[in-house]
């Protein structure tokens, strides 16, 4: 049979634990594994993997978490325990899904080790928190979050029908991702950044690659897009990254919203994957609402592109900065890597006759990276617009060749 692991403090809520375990049990398709992340009191239920395991694979004790009298300290230290746990779990066979639930606390612990599982194996938190911001808690990774509506204090009417349905629902889906994928495939799989402004690029790309044997799987330029496409380049799925739009870079250096960090764009150099590059969206920096803009850029070049986005053009010094930071990220790299440059506009509105068409800018951006790369690094100078299906099949050809060469 499938295994879900049932991950809680079962000190503050073994009832609903011990709830969730006889529903799931009771359906016989599934076992279950019970583990304690739990520090501030006894037990309330069995468990089978404790406490004192779980402190103990993250380097500490039960007791030393409560001598030290700080809580904070005690749920990170148990987080990276029950992490490091589930994922021996995984490793060995012994986890098909994984469910839990908390408040704010409880669902920290919890995602933070559903965060170290591979995209693919069912996670479903039930928390206090779900009907708010829950970036926080996913991350770039696949956890479905249900909403518990009443705080998680015993079993009552309400309670015991969101558990009974969270409790069937991980059943069903441990039980179906112990089954072979129908529709698996043997193809290489290459993962392409887009966003709207480049949208005819990655999609004439999109094609070309499947024409020639391959998957692609796109991924929306906001920030978890970025970094969903680097956990899946770091747990091994992708076989090539067709990095055409690295707009998220701007979003980190001026803080706008779409940001996916400082590491975004070296996932792939990190780990040796082939990687084709472009300057896609850099032209921009993204923001709420027009009324949302902060005030030091109301007199910047905005671009309202709907009435919840809106759009800033970068800077001639902020694109310099950019061209710094890609040269460092892609000279860094361990496999193959090709930069695209499209002279006549980096995204959509970034040509000539567009809002954001900035020469000076782009002139920043592409002369600072080309002359801070090193010679490993594959340059394909093409006087074309991002978006040019010329342009496009170009980078396609060249994430085919490097993936094929790669493989040899």
């Amino acid at each position: 049979m499938a295994t879900v692991v049932l991950l809680g403090t079962l000190d503050t809520k073994g009832v609903e634990y011990a709830y969730l375990r006889d529903h799931i049990e009771s359906q016989g398709t599934c076992d279950v594994i019970m583990v304690d992340a739990g520090i501030l009191g006894e037990p309330t239920t069995r468990a089978d993997i404790g406490r004192q395991e779980v402190a103990g694979a993250a380097g500490t004790t039960i007791d030393q978490l409560v001598m030290d009298h700080d809580r904070g300290a005690a749920v990170a230290a148990m987080a990276h325990g029950a992490r490091e746990v589930v994922s021996r779990l995984f490793a060995e066979g012994r986890l098909q899904a994984i469910l839990g639930l908390g408040g704010s606390g409880g669902s920290s612990l919890v995602s933070e080790a559903m965060r170290g599982l591979p995209v693919g194996v069912p996670k479903l938190l039930v928390s206090t928190v779900a009907s708010g911001d829950t970036r926080p808690y996913i991350g770039a990774v696949d956890i479905a979050m249900m909403y518990s509506v009443v705080d998680i204090a015993g079993i009552n009417r309400l309670s015991a029908r969101i558990l009974g349905n969270a409790a069937a629902g991980i059943a069903g889906m441990a039980l179906a991702y112990s089954q072979p994928l129908t529709v698996a495939s043997d193809k290489p799989l290459i993962g392409a950044s887009m966003f709207g402004v480049t949208t005819p690029a990655v999609t004439r790309a999109r094609e070309w690659l499947e024409e020639s044997g391959f998957e692609v799987l796109v991924f929306h330029a906001t920030g978890t897009g970025g970094q969903s496409m680097e956990a899946l380049v770091d747990g091994g799925f992708l076989a090539g990254v067709l990095d055409i739009t690295t707009t998220e870079l701007a979003d980190n250096l001026v803080g706008g919203v779409f940001s996916a960090g400082p590491d975004r764009l070296e996932m792939a150099g990190r780990k040796g994957v082939p990687q084709v590059v472009s300057l896609g969206a850099l032209d921009m920096v993204n923001f709420g609402a027009k009324e949302t803009v902060p005030t030091q850029f109301l007199e910047r070049n905005l671009y309202v592109h709907n009435p919840t986005v809106t759009l800033m053009r970068t800077t001639p010094e902020e694109c310099a900065e950019l061209g710094r930071q890609i040269a460092q990220k892609l000279n860094a790299a361990t496999g193959p890597v090709a930069l695209f440059v499209p002279r006549k506009g980096i995204s959509a509105i970034a040509m000539e006759g567009g809002p954001f068409h900035d020469p000076v800018a782009d002139s920043a951006l592409i002369d600072t990276l080309l002359t801070n790369l090193n010679d490993l690094v594959e340059v394909h100078d093409l006087d074309l617009e991002i978006n040019d299906p010329q342009f496009a099949e170009a980078m396609a050809q060249k994430m085919a060749e490097l993936v094929q060469r790669h493989g040899q």
